[in-house]
C-alpha cells in the first residue's frame, strides 16, 4: 500500500496582498512516485499564514476518501495550531487564552473538519532550505498567486 504525502506552502507579495497555495500530493512505494498530482490557488487580497492555511485545506479536502497520510508544511503556525492551539480554541469557542477571537478561526474550522476525515500525521520542515518537496509546493504557491498580482507588482 503506497503512503500519502502533502507537501503544502503559502506565498504572499506583501502582506496583506495577492497570495497563493499550493500542495503536492505523492503517493509513495519506498523511493517510487506512484502518483502525483499539483493543486494551487490564490486570492487577490490576502495573507501569508490564510494562504498556509488553505494549501492544507485544500490537500485534505481533494482526497476522495479517508486516508493516513502525512501533511509537510514549512508553517509552524499551520503546524503548531492544528497540533496544540486548536483543542484550546474550540475549548474556549475559538478565543484565544486572552479571550480575543481567533485569528482565520473560519479556516481553522474548514481545517479541522477536512482533517477529521483523515488520519493525519504533520510534520514541519525549514522553507526555503533545498527541499526539494517544499520547493515545488513553493513554486505551485506563487503560480497560484500569479493571476492576482498586477503589473505594477511583477
Amino acid at each position: 500500500m503506497p503512503k500519502l504525502f502533502a507537501y503544502t506552502d503559502g506565498a504572499c507579495s506583501g502582506n496583506p496582498g495577492p497570495g497563493g497555495w499550493g500542495a503536492l500530493l505523492r503517493a509513495m512505494d519506498g523511493p517510487t512516485i506512484v502518483k502525483e498530482r499539483c493543486l494551487k490557488g490564490g486570492e487577490p487580497n490576502t495573507t501569508n499564514n490564510r494562504m498556509e492555511l488553505l494549501a492544507a485545506i485544500n490537500a485534505l479536502e481533494t482526497l476522495e476518501k479517508p486516508s493516513k497520510l502525512t501533511i509537510i508544511t514549512d508553517s509552524q503556525y499551520v503546524k503548531n495550531g492544528v497540533t496544540g492551539w486548536i483543542h484550546g480554541w474550540k475549548r474556549n469557542g475559538w478565543k484565544t487564552s486572552a479571550k480575543k477571537s481567533v485569528k482565520n478561526a473560519e479556516l481553522w474550522q474548514r481545517l479541522d473538519i477536512a482533517q477529521a476525515r483523515h488520519d493525519v500525521t504533520w510534520e514541519w520542515v525549514k522553507g526555503h532550505a533545498g527541499h526539494p518537496e517544499n520547493e515545488r509546493a513553493d513554486e505551485l504557491a506563487r503560480e497560484g498567486m500569479a493571476p492576482f498580482k498586477t503589473k505594477a507588482t511583477k
